[in-house]
């Protein structure tokens, strides 16, 4: 029954994840919010407080995405998509925060969806 609930939860991200990427603006190069959504998806269970840390390859994308956000355009676009996803999301906000700190990765952008990404 977990593992059917734990499907149905991926599935319903994966949905969301569309939406967010009709609203959300993307850099013209460099990674898109779409390519970040899609490499943090694995992190959803530990965003909505399944689970006391997050998978190590959720750890890898978190990773890979802080590497490819190199510019401020980048850092910025990936702002808003990381705002406007954790609020369509409910994720909980404070399992967010937390999220470089358990994986060992500096982040170059701010992971709290009430930060002001013009900043």
């Amino acid at each position: 029954m977990e593992k059917k609930t734990m499907s149905c939860l991926v599935l319903a991200f994966g949905l969301m994840i569309i939406l967010v990427l009709n609203s959300s603006a993307s850099p013209s190069d460099g990674i898109t919010c779409e390519e970040a959504l899609t490499q943090l998806i694995t992190c959803n269970p530990y965003f909505l407080g399944i689970g006391p840390s997050p998978s190590p390859i959720c750890c890898k994308g978190v990773q890979n995405v802080s590497q490819q956000a190199n510019t401020t355009t980048i850092r910025r676009s990936l702002c808003e998509c990381f705002e406007t996803a954790a609020k369509a999301f409910q994720i909980i906000p404070e399992r967010l925060k937390q999220l470089p700190q358990l994986c060992k990765v500096k982040v170059p952008v701010p992971l709290d969806p009430t930060v002001d990404c013009n900043t």
